[in-house]
């Protein structure tokens, strides 16, 4: 079955049944908010997909129409089902298959946190000291406590 409906190849728009449904994981997956059909199947095993207000399994099927709640590090992202399909697409022919009604103060707040991780993650050291680190700093704190400056000929291990 070759050709084009609305511009998109038929093989894009095949369902798995006559009622027009295909897989929860299998949708996450083409709709690319999943890397793998794996990832999609652990995050509903997880519970990180809901559907009605409740944990939905991989395994139900997802109709046109359906809204999906998928929690994703930092962002709960919201999506309504416009089409299904299952067959993964392209970036920009995601947007045909479904409609983000993530609330843009929940996608603003996603963006704090992550840049407030970066900026953490910049501060604080990656690894802990290393033994000759920790000797130098034990020396200077010993130099600083009893005043005996680097300026006096304090050695800090440099």
């Amino acid at each position: 079955m070759t050709g084009l409906v609305q511009g998109i190849p038929m093989e894009f728009r095949a369902t798995t049944d006559a009622e027009g449904s295909v897989r929860l994981d299998k949708w996450l997956w083409s709709v690319r908010l999943y890397k793998t059909r794996v990832l999609a199947t652990d995050a509903c095993r997880l519970q990180r997909v809901r559907m009605g207000g409740s944990e939905a399994k991989a395994s139900r099927l997802v109709r046109a129409g359906d809204v999906i709640e998928v929690r994703q590090e930092d962002v709960t992202r919201t999506v309504r089902v416009k089409e299904v399909l299952e067959q993964r697409v392209g970036a920009p022919l995601v947007g045909r298959y479904l409609e983000d009604l993530t609330p843009p103060e929940e996608l603003e707040a996603a963006r704090r946190r992550r840049e407030e991780r970066r900026l953490n993650s910049a501060i604080s050291p990656a690894a802990k000291p290393s033994k000759r680190d920790r000797r130098a700093l034990e020396t200077f704190l010993d130099s600083v406590r009893t005043g005996k400056l680097a300026e006096e000929g304090g050695d800090f291990g440099d």
